[in-house]
């Protein structure tokens, strides 16, 4: 078994990252191994939403199947991967005293054994996955904080002048 744990401190509350995280076909836009997500099920959030990510990590392809386990918004989000690779992967988010969030990424992977000797020996394994989830989470952290700060830029632009009439 191939376990790995993450995380990232964002400087945005645990809400805002979840409005982020909770669009599973946009996690394709931060993660870095995944290439595409084609949903199973009619649902697309909450529990039981079933997908497939096409995923690639250096020369290995495969075809990943999952299915959402656990939804609490906004502090945890829980997978269970069904496919050729199987285990369990969880977002967890707790609010830092800053009022930012720790955001935290668990998981625990069995793959097999062909494909296992293939991933330990040709892109390092767990230390090749705990990178590209440290990316992954780094991605994410950037692509909360720039809308945090496109958000806050707009609120700006929306103040009034001292007669109450919005600014030109």
């Amino acid at each position: 078994m191939t376990r790995i744990s993450v995380e990232t401190a964002i400087d945005a509350p645990p809400a805002e990252v979840w409005a982020h995280l909770e669009q599973l076909e946009h996690h394709v836009d931060w993660m870095a191994d995944a290439v595409a997500i084609t949903f199973e099920s009619a649902s697309t959030r909450g529990i039981g939403t079933r997908f497939v990510c096409d995923t690639r990590v250096g020369p290995l392809r495969l075809s990943d199947r999952m299915e959402v386990v656990e939804w609490r918004p906004p502090a945890a989000m829980g997978v269970r991967h069904t496919g050729l690779v199987t285990g369990t992967g969880r977002f967890s988010l707790t609010k830092h005293s800053s009022g930012g969030t720790v955001l935290r990424w668990d998981e625990d992977l069995t793959f097999p054994w062909y494909l296992g000797g293939v991933v330990a020996g040709a892109v390092g394994g767990q230390a090749v996955l705990r990178r590209i989830w440290r990316r992954n989470l780094d991605h994410l952290r950037r692509l909360v904080e720039a809308d945090d700060e496109a958000e806050d830029a707009g609120s700006a632009g929306d103040a009034e002048a001292p007669d109450g009439q919005p600014e030109a």
